[in-house]
């Protein structure tokens, strides 16, 4: 599969090839907090209003918790009113996979990280300009890397 991912200058590159990361439930449990877990790899959602990241303004990065994929940048992050963080592109088209969810009696796209298909959100047209897209995520499902940290992002197949 290929996306961009982050040099050790922290610099956005690629597209590359990486491996799909597979993992177990135990497996992904042993690294994930129940939250988190019951999110990324149940499909859950947390409530809203209560994310760790809704009212984050910091400059830098919401990776993937589960691989450490980039996803979305600060400067695509808009306050919807949803109480979710929101966010109007991914990083990089490449990073963030969609599929057709027909639960709970609606249909919505579903959005997950390419590399190891956790669960995110959900993508709506409801967004602003300029893509008119709204990518609403869980908090649980990220974690956030300050801009002047990003290469601790690196991806051992950009050094």
């Amino acid at each position: 599969m290929k996306v961009k991912v982050f040099n050790r200058r922290g610099e956005l590159v690629g597209p590359i090839e990486s491996a799909r990361v597979v993992k177990n439930d135990e497996q992904w449990r042993a690294q994930l907090t129940p939250e988190q877990f019951q999110v990324a790899r149940g499909k859950g959602t947390e409530h809203a209003f209560c994310g760790t990241l809704l009212d984050n303004k910091r400059h830098g990065i919401y990776a993937c918790v589960c691989c450490g994929l980039p996803l979305f940048a600060s400067h695509s992050k808009f306050n919807s009113g949803t109480g979710w963080p929101s966010f109007f592109q991914p990083v990089a088209d490449e990073n963030v996979a969609t599929i057709v969810d027909r639960n709970h009696g609606m249909v919505r796209t579903e959005i997950l990280c390419s590399r190891c298909d956790a669960h995110l959100g959900h993508v709506f047209e409801d967004g602003p300009k300029p893509t008119g897209l709204r990518y609403c995520v869980n908090s649980e499902s990220l974690v956030f890397c300050d801009q002047d940290d990003l290469p601790r992002l690196a991806d051992p197949a950009t050094a």
